[in-house]
């Protein structure tokens, strides 16, 4: 068996270089930049108003000053500005060439066409030419777009961006016991739910995902399904079959010319993780425990999704305190579904009492994953403790 650590470095190496694409800007919320978007001007375009009042000069204050026209965003005041004048203006609206401050409405005192100051309050109220970027300006987060990001790069006037083509992957569960929710199972069924659990997770990391039929305990029907994924990016199979973990995928995987980067490795859940190249696809094949496979999915599967379009791999693990005391660990490094509760600095990590892979409930229940090295000694409550949210 192999350490997670060494496992990960295994999977991310598997990852061939992202692929960019040309997206409208509108469809790319959540995709990862590969070229950086460029501003084609500057913002604001000009000294701008960030207020309603009058625009004026410092010198002439207190005033009275006449009010010589009005300024508003799209209608610039386009007369002389004079020494001892002043404009009505509104925000956003261009400020005036000679003004230097913009005094708010409620700090003026108004009589028919002029104005005084008593109190012209504190800071010139002009949002400054290029103060937001300008022309040239270059943004190229190192995550998934956000709606912020999309609207900073609407304002660049920047229509379209290039972005790594998302990864597709194949979602392949199998078993002579699985049948798809909404059917009725017979005896010894179940319904098959990790294949859902795991395309949502490849989604949720920026994937293409698509969930092949339920293969059957049989060397042909994974090669049906094996077949039905050609021209994907990731093959993530889930389970292996009745006479043992992945006996049967591993075979056939292997027959169709699989190289294996590792088969087992030092954690729990999820001991038995398969990870290598198939084809030009990389491939994961993970435990067929509920828990184990999504734990797994987190660890290895997201991750590599991730580096696939240029994106930083993570998790990086946070920080909480211990809420009560813990025996001693074994020989692998352990993912203990945890609930966190507020604390005074850091969030406050009590894992489950009942960490049995195959329980769905708790999974769901859980907000994080309470990580513990292998051999790590026994703790108590109020130790900081790393842990990966869910």
């Amino acid at each position: 068996m192999i350490s997670v650590e060494e496992a990960r470095a295994r999977v991310l190496a598997l990852a061939p270089a992202p692929e960019p694409e040309q997206v409208a800007l509108a469809e790319a919320l959540g995709r990862a930049l590969l070229a950086p978007a460029v501003a084609r001007l500057t913002q604001p375009p000009f000294d701008a108003s960030a207020m309603d009042g009058y625009a004026l000069r410092s010198a002439d204050l207190p005033g009275p000053l006449p009010v010589i026209g009005t300024a508003a965003a799209g209608q610039p005041y386009a007369g002389e500005t004079h020494p001892g004048s002043a404009i009505r203006i509104f925000t956003g609206a261009p400020v005036p060439g000679g003004y230097d401050r913009v005094v708010m409405q409620e700090l003026v005192v108004r009589e028919g066409d002029h104005i005084t100051v008593a109190e012209p309050g504190h800071g010139r109220n002009i949002r400054a030419k290029g103060n937001d970027f300008a022309q040239g300006s270059e943004f190229l987060p190192r995550r998934p777009l956000r709606p912020a990001d999309l609207a900073l790069i609407a304002a660049m006037n920047v229509p379209q961006v290039t972005v790594a083509r998302r990864p597709r992957v194949a979602v392949l569960a199998g078993g002579d016991e699985l049948v798809p929710p909404g059917s009725e199972p017979a005896p010894g069924q179940i319904i098959s739910s990790n294949d859902l659990a795991i395309a949502a997770l490849a989604r949720e990391a920026g994937a293409d995902p698509v969930i092949l039929p339920l293969a059957r305990d049989t060397e042909q029907s994974l090669r049906d399904r094996f077949a039905q994924a050609q021209g994907c990016d990731l093959i993530v199979t889930i389970g292996g079959a009745s006479v043992g973990d992945h006996d049967l995928i591993g075979k056939v995987a292997a027959d169709l010319g699989m190289e294996r980067a590792f088969y087992k490795l030092a954690m729990r859940p999820g001991k038995p993780l398969m990870a290598g190249r198939i084809g030009l696809a990389a491939m994961l094949g993970l435990p067929g425990n509920p828990v184990s496979a999504v734990v797994c999915a987190k660890l290895f599967m997201q991750p590599l999704i991730r580096a696939m379009q240029g994106l930083p791999a993570g998790p990086e693990p946070l920080q909480a305190t211990l809420a009560r005391d813990l025996p001693p660990e074994g020989d692998r490094q352990h993912y203990l579904r945890a609930r966190l509760a507020p604390g005074e600095t850091l969030p406050r990590i009590e894992p489950f009492g009942d960490q049995d892979s195959a329980r769905l409930w708790l999974l769901a229940e859980a907000d994080a994953l309470l990580i513990r090295p292998a051999h790590d000694p026994a703790r108590r409550a109020g130790e900081r403790m790393g842990y990966l949210p869910l």
